[in-house]
């Protein structure tokens, strides 16, 4: 039943879509959204608005910005050697947020999944081989989540570049099985990240 009229039941149902946000939590931020109109329901719904129009997907990397190639891409000062690849979106920027990673980045857009049908051409496998074809990088970081299927895509994406001359190595084992990157903190990230080792 709703309690209130159609247009902020609408934004409840939309706002509980995100992750993390059930209806109960979407309610609660829905109340303090309209009590605060001025101050955060206008300008929130403005950023929305212009995050809609001008986000864009990285050609080169899969990263989310408001230009392509993407900020860390068209930076000349990262090192083009080193290629760190990531499951998701929210990996790179965890370790952007960590500063662990001086080099680029490409992201997969998932992992390899038998049960939930996802395989290597629903990836963003392919742009990756091409990538590393290209003779420039010289060593690949696999940050994969520590997942069944993180470790079982890091193991096909190896397998799938063996004869290319490039050194594989992957995140220490400091981050814990079965945890995400999104979820882990700077200072493990960054730890993880100067630890790697060749995988």
């Amino acid at each position: 039943m709703a309690v209130t009229g159609p247009e902020i039941e609408r934004l409840i149902a939309l706002l509980s879509k995100l992750p993390g946000l059930g209806p109960r939590s979407a309610r609660r931020a829905v109340l303090q959204l309209i009590k605060k109109k001025e101050t955060l329901l206008g300008p929130l719904a403005a950023a929305m608005t212009d995050a809609m129009a001008k986000a864009r997907i990285c050609s080169a990397c899969g990263n989310v910005d408001t230009q392509d190639p993407c900020a860390i891409c068209a930076d000349e000062l990262r090192d083009p050697h080193i290629l760190c690849i990531v499951e998701e979106v929210g990996d790179l920027w965890a370790l952007e947020r960590a500063g662990a990673h001086k080099g680029r980045y490409h992201v997969l857009g998932g992992v390899l999944s038998a049960l939930d049908g996802v395989g290597p051409d629903d990836l963003n496998i392919g742009r990756l081989v091409e990538r590393l074809t290209g003779g420039e990088v010289r060593e690949v970081v696999l940050a994969m989540n520590a997942t069944v299927d993180g470790q079982t895509t890091a193991h096909y994406i190896t397998d799938r570049i063996s004869g290319l001359g490039i050194s594989v190595s992957r995140l220490a084992h400091g981050v814990p099985v079965g945890g995400e990157l999104d979820y882990l903190d700077d200072g493990t990230l960054a730890a993880a990240m100067k630890s790697r080792r060749p995988f």
